[in-house]
């Protein structure tokens, strides 16, 4: 099963702000998140988007904050080691699971997700973040989650993608997010992917990537005809992570969940809404 995450694994995660974790999950898990993307699919949550439609009906996918009403999602959430999995990487007794996310492509799909970071999307911030991102089905680089190393350090307010302009159902229910002229425009990184060091990597059913919410990610698409896409993805909180209600951004928004039960901005995040395990 791979569970145990040596040190030198570790370190590189803090350094880079992403690592990549082979054979980490076994069928069982693969096959209860597969049925519990098909329920997913067939009963979308409110927060369900789809960035592009190609020719013969060809899109890309996207929702969250599902685990609630999906028990396959629940019964991995708690009971398979992705909590110490995000323990050891961010080296912490305790994280808060955030929240869950599909992205789901169908075969052939040439869109490419915008770089971008997490975190200026959420309503939480801080240092100790990570995301893991599991296919469940086998992926070539060229067509998984990208990054640029080190970028989670970088300090530095990038302007991003309004994923809100991806709309191409025309919907009018579309949350868009808005980030003043004042941030940094994130760098070209396609024009010079060696500048920026950008990595990915082949991945079978069962690896994942494990990165920072600060860290700029995306570029990954590009399927080959006959091969599809579906990952399930998980958000984990550790020691520093506050409460952080913004005037931009937050996509998915929680803070009305937040603030229906009493939490601020500058607050721990609540463990009855946000489960808190222990390791």
């Amino acid at each position: 099963m791979g569970r145990y995450i040596s040190e030198e694994v570790v370190e590189e995660f803090q350094k880079n702000g992403v690592v990549f974790l082979q054979g980490f999950f076994s069928n069982h898990w693969l096959n209860l998140l597969r049925a519990g993307i098909k329920k997913n699919l067939n009963e979308p949550g409110p927060n369900q988007h789809i960035w592009s439609k190609e020719d013969e009906g060809q899109f890309t996918l996207y929702d969250s904050d599902n685990w609630r009403k999906i028990p396959e999602y629940e019964n991995f959430i708690k009971n398979s080691n992705m909590k110490e999995v995000a323990c050891q990487l961010l080296r912490t007794k305790k994280v808060n699971f955030f929240f869950d996310a599909i992205f789901v492509r169908s075969e052939g799909v040439q869109f490419s997700t915008p770089w971008h970071q997490d975190e200026p999307y959420w309503s939480i911030e801080g240092q100790d973040t990570v995301s893991i991102w599991m296919p469940l089905v086998d992926v070539r680089k060229q067509s998984a989650l990208a990054f640029v190393p080190g970028s989670h350090l970088s300090g530095k307010k990038f302007k991003q993608q309004d994923f809100g302009q991806l709309n191409p159902e025309k919907k009018d229910n579309v949350r868009h997010v808005t980030f003043s002229d004042e941030w940094e425009l994130l760098p070209n990184i396609d024009e010079d992917r060696k500048k920026y060091k950008v990595i990915s990597w082949d991945m079978k059913a069962g690896d994942c990537v494990a990165f920072n919410a600060r860290i700029i990610h995306g570029g990954g698409g590009n399927l080959l005809p006959g091969h599809s896409l579906k990952v399930f993805n998980t958000q984990w909180l550790g020691d520093d992570v506050r409460v952080s209600f913004r005037s931009y951004g937050m996509d998915p928004d929680h803070s009305q969940k937040m603030k229906k039960h009493g939490m601020k901005s500058g607050d721990l995040v609540d463990g009855s809404v946000y489960p808190e395990f222990r390791v």
